[in-house]
């Protein structure tokens, strides 16, 4: 059984990943808009936010990764939404195929994509100036808190994938998570912030998940930071899974 499910994925992640690489302007589009914001950040307004560090890049980039995640899941939305609106889930089931595995391909390929837009990003803040203590081991956990991350938010964006009626309301989904950043440690310290602001943004995951991974890129240590923030994503995912799994249950049972 586990052998059947492992080998219908890798097939139609297969699937998946030829759709992408006969349209990588899904990956530039998915980088354009983090990019734009950490250029437009550095370059216009870095001067004028004090922050503590000594490049604004250093204390920007682990905001720009979660916004460039957010960017991409949307296309997990869509790609799921247009499979299903065109019948290939019907086909599928026809088939003696894994059930679970249309959705575990469209995940995993949304790993894939995302980590590519991730390394752009980061190979593009390294251009602008951005410097790292952290050695391999800061790196891999970096690494996979982003993976972890990018996990939970792609089976959340599962459910509108299943469930919008609309292309457009298919990827609407990851606009308001696009928001969270900037109430947050993300841009600038949360002790600028009004109370009730100050209050939500140092209680919102994002403040957490940002907060630890600028600390592993300083080479600092990250203190219960990192908990919190593994907290979040694994509740997060838990959630998203089950609601995700229950949608997919609902639709093709």
């Amino acid at each position: 059984m586990t052998r059947h499910f492992l080998g219908d994925t890798a097939a139609l992640l297969g699937r998946s990943l030829r759709h992408i690489s006969r349209s990588p302007d899904t990956i530039i589009t998915t980088a354009i808009m983090p990019i734009a914001f950490l250029l437009l950040f550095v370059y216009v307004f870095g001067g004028a936010i004090e922050t503590g560090s000594d490049r604004y890049v250093n204390y920007l980039l682990p905001g720009i990764l979660l916004i460039t995640v957010v960017s991409g899941i949307s296309y997990t939305a869509y790609r799921l939404f247009l499979d299903l609106k065109g019948g290939i889930f019907e086909r599928f089931q026809s088939m003696p195929i894994a059930r679970s595995a249309v959705l575990w391909a469209h995940v995993l390929t949304s790993l894939v994509a995302n980590l590519i837009s991730l390394v752009v990003v980061v190979l593009v803040a390294l251009a602008m100036g951005f410097r790292s203590g952290a050695g391999v081991l800061g790196w891999l956990a970096v690494t996979g808190i982003m993976l972890l991350f990018t996990l939970a938010l792609t089976w959340l964006a599962v459910i509108p994938g299943l469930t919008a009626t609309s292309v457009d309301g298919a990827s609407a989904f990851s606009y308001p998570l696009i928001l969270l950043p900037f109430v947050s440690s993300a841009f600038v310290p949360t002790d600028s912030m009004p109370g009730p602001v100050r209050a939500f943004a140092e209680h919102q995951p994002v403040t957490s998940i940002v907060n630890t991974i600028r600390a592993l890129f300083a080479g600092q240590q990250v203190g219960d930071q990192v908990w919190i923030a593994l907290a979040w994503c694994t509740g997060l995912l838990v959630v998203a899974y089950a609601g995700a799994m229950a949608v997919h249950h609902r639709k093709v049972g």
